[in-house]
């Protein structure tokens, strides 16, 4: 399972924080199985909450290289193969540098 992102961290206690203040305000209760009521149920809503937040894509070289080749036939006209037919697919000459690179 996936690690929960700051997002639905902040999302998923808020909810919980602020819908069992209105329910025990809404409610009145002062029994002890009331309050644990509400609190089991702000519980189950925050984590409803914290698990409908949606999650970001990853963005990277891997995004950027998948996006460049789904473009390559968009400026010919419908019905004719891309300007570099299979040849757009295969991938240029890399240099050290490109295999490596440098993250600050």
């Amino acid at each position: 399972m996936p690690r929960p992102t700051a997002a639905q961290l902040a999302y998923g206690s808020a909810t919980v924080v602020v819908s069992t203040i209105a329910m025990l305000l809404l409610s009145q209760t002062s029994t002890g199985i009331g309050v644990a009521v509400i609190a089991a149920a702000a519980l189950a809503l925050g984590l409803l909450v914290a698990l409908t937040v949606p999650i970001p894509r990853r963005r990277g070289r891997h995004a950027a290289a998948r996006g460049a080749g789904r473009g390559a036939g968009r400026g010919a006209a419908q019905g004719e193969p891309a300007a570099g037919g299979d040849a757009s697919r295969v991938p240029g000459h890399r240099t050290a540098s490109a295999d490596h690179p440098v993250h600050h």
